[in-house]
């Protein structure tokens, strides 16, 4: 797997098959309806891109953008795939695109219990503002906001 072509790129109505599976593995019961899906990654402000691995799409990450803040709606990898830095960089493409539009902040949500995303999350500067209770999630699992500042900060190396 590892001689495989990588890229990142934004998501077309095409991968609406590919990002139906992948929402239903990754989050099982809270996975979004196929219609949602659909005008979630063309809607307003919205900015998707996905990972691609051999051509078949093994990842993807969603940025909302109101004016002001942004906010990342989701990042998610194929477990298949996870651990090859692919969610570190839709990250990277998704602050990208903040900065591009002009955003001041990035918020986000993540759960309580999902170490590897905290420690992404931390590793490019976002900080823990305090904990959402009884979070969407199934099973009412708790979740940290966090919040990442773009004024001033320079784009990482």
């Amino acid at each position: 797997m590892t001689d495989q072509p990588e890229e990142i790129r934004v998501l077309t109505a095409a991968d609406l098959p590919a990002l139906e599976r992948m929402e239903i593995e990754l989050f099982g019961a809270a996975a979004w309806s196929p219609e949602s899906l659909a005008s979630e990654i063309v809607g307003p402000g919205r900015w998707y891109v996905g990972a691609v691995v051999g051509g078949e799409l093994v990842g993807y990450a969603g940025l909302w953008f109101d004016g002001f803040d942004a906010q990342v709606m989701t990042i998610g990898t194929d477990e298949r795939f996870q651990g090859r830095g692919l969610g570190r960089r839709m990250l990277d493409n998704l602050l990208d695109h903040a900065r591009t539009v002009g955003a001041a902040v990035v918020l986000l949500e993540v759960r309580v219990d999902n170490d590897p995303a905290i420690q992404l999350y931390e590793s490019v500067g976002f900080e823990r503002l305090g904990m959402r209770r009884a979070y969407y999630q199934p099973g009412n699992i708790d979740a940290w906001t966090m919040r990442l500042d773009l004024r001033g900060r320079e784009e990482p190396a």
